[in-house]
């Protein structure tokens, strides 16, 4: 019998779900044993019933719910409810889901400030607001994180595998650091941090394990904080293969940790420091803003 499977998108961009779509040969084979019985993605089925009868959300019964995206709004939050109340296994796909994302940049600002400044009078169609921008695990008990901006997909892939034999599935708790080739000397080339738009010192001909590690070279690296998975079966991970430091889209190593502090004492340790780091609060927060990682400052 096949999985019956929800799959619902929030306060995202769809990235999560053309990695699903990304699986590539092996999606054709999973299909067939996976039956969506809600995807508004692809399928016309409504909260309220198919005419707008309904006084409730309606979310039919399934083994599996895959939700993408942060919670934003009241609807969101009602929907999500619903999901987990029909659902045996709740599945969090995404690093806005798990994080918040870039969406929960937000959360730096109070949600009337962001509304007045969008809108000279607030339409009555708007759905109403949350406070901030929510992790799905603070509304509901989630059972399975996939985390990635966007996830790789070899890792939706071994999940629901796993999922259609009964089984769990997660990340090992290790760092985008333990994974990457780059060779290291423990020490910075200099006390200067770099910003982006500056070029790292490789040579494209040589292979990255000759390349000097990024955050070594003065640059933005946040490998040391940020867990490791987006490399699937490839030889590093995915920005370091660009030439570039981790931008931290899987979010921290394991729940409940503090990337940015973690960061400063790993810049200390190899001579950078923090205070030469501009606009850290947001940089180094830009994929993990719910959970109260961010929220706006006091007025001085």
């Amino acid at each position: 019998m096949a999985l019956k499977v929800v799959e619902e998108w929030f306060n995202a961009c769809a990235g999560c779900e053309v990695s699903i779509l990304n699986i590539g040969e092996n999606l054709v084979d999973l299909l067939s044993e996976l039956e969506f019985v809600h995807m508004p993605f692809l399928i016309d089925h409504k909260y309220y019933g198919q005419t707008g009868e309904g006084t409730q959300v309606e979310i039919p019964e399934a083994d599996v719910a895959i939700v993408s995206g942060g919670v934003r709004t009241e609807e969101q939050k009602e929907i999500l409810q619903k999901i987990r109340e029909k659902c045996k296994t709740l599945v969090a796909l995404g690093t806005c889901a798990i994080n918040g994302g870039i969406p929960a940049m937000a959360n730096m600002w109070k949600r009337e400030e962001i509304l007045n400044a969008i809108y000279s009078s607030l339409p009555s169609e708007v759905p109403a607001w949350l406070d901030r921008v929510y992790a799905i695990d603070e509304i509901a008990k989630v059972d399975i994180y996939i985390p990635g901006c966007p996830p790789h997909p070899q890792n939706i892939n071994e999940a629901i595998n796993a999922l259609l034999k009964g089984e769990t599935w997660s990340l090992p708790e290790r760092s985008v650091c333990d994974t990457c080739p780059t060779r290291r000397e423990k020490k910075a080339s200099s006390g200067t941090t770099k910003r982006f738009f500056e070029n790292l010192t490789f040579s494209p001909e040589e292979s990255l394990d000759t390349m000097r590690c990024v955050m070594e070279q003065g640059f933005i690296c946040l490998g040391p904080v940020t867990r490791a998975g987006c490399r699937g079966d490839s030889d590093a991970p995915r920005c370091i293969r660009a030439r570039v430091g981790c931008r931290g889209c899987f979010g921290p190593i394991r729940k409940g940790a503090k990337p940015m502090v973690d960061m400063m004492s790993a810049w200390s340790s190899i001579g950078l420091s923090p205070q030469g780091v501009p606009d850290r609060r947001a940089l180094l927060n830009r994929f993990i803003g719910a959970h109260n990682n961010l929220r706006p400052l006091p007025k001085r």
